[in-house]
Order: C-alpha cells, then structure tokens, then sequence
C-alpha cells in the first residue's frame, strides 16, 4: 500500500537499518503538576501511572524492567535495535545527577541503542539540557515534549502548568536533538480547528516530530468526573479520522508522525471503546487518506510555497 506519511517506522529504519523497538521504562519520577511544586492531582487526564500504563514497574530496577518489557516485546517483535523510552511521569524532573544514573544504566544495556526521554518544557533547566546534549553525543537520544495544546484556556482547563512560550523555548533550547511534540486530539471543549492549529503551533516551533493522541477516558482521573457528569463528549471514530488526516495533510512532508492513535489499559478505559481495537482505528484513517486522495504536506504552508 502507498506510504501516505512518515511514519516513525520509516524514520528509524532509514537511521538504523531495521525496526526500532522501544522499551517503556519508569525511572521513578513525579511532575511539577502533582506534587505541589505547581500544582496536585496532575493533568486532568493522566492516570495515576503518568500515562505510563505500559510502562516497566518502577519498584523495580532499570536493568530489571528492561529485560522484563523486552522479553514482553520479543513475542510480537523478536529481531530490531532497542530504544529505552523514559515515558511515565515526567523523565527529567529531577537533581541532574539523579538523570544521568538512571539514563546510563539504560545505555549500559549492550541491547539498547538509543535513548528517548519523555518530559515537560518546564523541566528543562540548561543543566539538563546539557546532560541531554551530552548523551546525544555517544547515542541517539531524543525528547519527546509534551504540548497537548496550543489553546491557552484548554491548558488552564487540563491543568498543564506552563504556557505555549515555555514550550517554544524549549524547543529552541533542545536545538540538535530531535524533538517529538506530543498533542492530544479531543480535548474537551476544543473543535477541530484548534486541533489543527495545534499542529500547526508545534511544526512552526520546529519540532522534528509529532505524536497524535486520542484523548482516551481512564478510571480514576478528573476527565473521568468530567465525562460522567456530561461536561463533554469524546469524538467518534469519524471524527477522529477526519481530524487525523487533515493533520497529516497541513504537516511538512519531513516531520515524523510517531503516532495517529493511542489507547488506554483496557481494564480503566471508560471511552472512548473504539480504541481499544486500534486495527480498526488505523483502517479507518488510512481508508479516509485513500478516500481523500491526500497525503502528508498536501496542504502544508511549506509545500504550497514550492
């Protein structure tokens, strides 16, 4: 079938010459957002894990999860280079030397070839920064930079703690390393062209990446009381079809699409239920990109300027 966006398993062969297997790892972190430094309870849609539900157990060793979640990893993909993935919480929320053990015990894995940090543009001090730049160096080592939004009055609503100029520093800050912006699609209250502008935010930023996100229901969080009380609706798998491709379309043909879905753990997912079959979901986008013979940057501002 025809290649009609960049996907990340595109990308990561081109770099490495096979599939790249990311391992979820948790270093054992807190954010900003929960512990008070900002704020309590966190992002109203984030579980009580960090968003690292698939994530290794963090009352374990990184050596330890490591193995556990690779030999998980093995039965669906059992030949491919290794990438340890900080994911829960926020990954460099905490003193420097506190980092820099937790990232090269990952590295001294001889599976692990690569090295992907999950965070806060407000987590970023030039410490930090240096210590990323530093790894960066010796392994490819990459940050994926939670955004969610562009929209101002939807980050107060989802408590994110940090406005957009934040984010844009650290981006410009983060310059030689790849970074990834992580954007969630339905938020409550948002339509689609605040999505899209969204998109268009984080590309204009000068991200190398972009992961689309369903925004997913979960036990147990603020969203959770929100949906229950009817305060918003989750978008149908139309919608969010629709939504992805003319995302894919307004994106420079040479920004990776590391996601255009997402799911949560079954057993705390409330909506929405589609998800949780994400073939489904992946052949409703690509049907749609076929249906409207379209394809990443067909509407890009930097295509139609060629």
């Amino acid at each position: 079938m025809e290649k009609r966006y960049y996907s990340a398993n595109d990308f990561y062969r081109e770099k490495f010459g096979e599939r790249l297997i990311k391992i979820a790892l948790n270093g054992g972190f807190t954010c900003p957002n929960r512990d008070g430094s900002k704020a309590v309870g966190g992002c109203i849609f984030c579980s009580p894990s960090g968003s690292g539900d698939f994530a290794g157990n963090r009352d374990k060793t990184i050596t330890e999860q490591f193995y556990e979640m690779k030999e998980i990893m093995n039965k669906k993909w059992p030949d491919g280079v290794y990438m340890a993935y900080f994911q829960a919480f926020t990954n460099t929320y905490a003193p420097v030397s506190v980092l820099r053990e937790k990232f090269n015990e990952a590295l001294s894995l001889p599976e692990v070839k690569a090295l992907s940090i999950a965070t806060r543009p407000d987590c970023l001090e030039s410490d930090k920064i240096s210590l990323i730049k530093e790894l960066n160096e010796s392994v490819y080592t990459c940050v994926e930079l939670r955004l969610q939004t562009s929209k101002e009055e939807t980050a107060l609503l989802i408590n994110r703690c940090f406005d957009n100029n934040c984010f844009k520093k650290a981006v410009k800050d983060l310059e030689g390393i790849d970074v990834t912006a992580h954007i969630i699609l339905g938020l409550p209250g948002e339509t689609k062209e605040d999505m899209l502008k969204s998109v268009c935010f984080a590309a204009d930023c000068g991200v190398k990446g972009i992961k689309l996100q369903l925004l997913h229901v979960l036990k147990g969080t603020k969203l959770a009381e929100m949906y229950e009380r009817g305060e918003f609706k989750t978008l149908t798998l139309e919608e969010y079809a629709d939504i992805v491709v003319s995302c894919i379309e307004i994106l420079p043909e040479n920004i990776v699409i590391h996601r255009i879905t997402g799911d949560g753990k079954g057993a705390d997912l409330i909506a929405p239920l589609y998800s949780k079959n994400k073939k489904k979901v992946l052949n409703t986008i690509n049907r749609e990109l076929i249906k409207r013979n379209t394809y990443q940057g067909k509407l890009s501002p930097t295509n139609k300027a060629k």
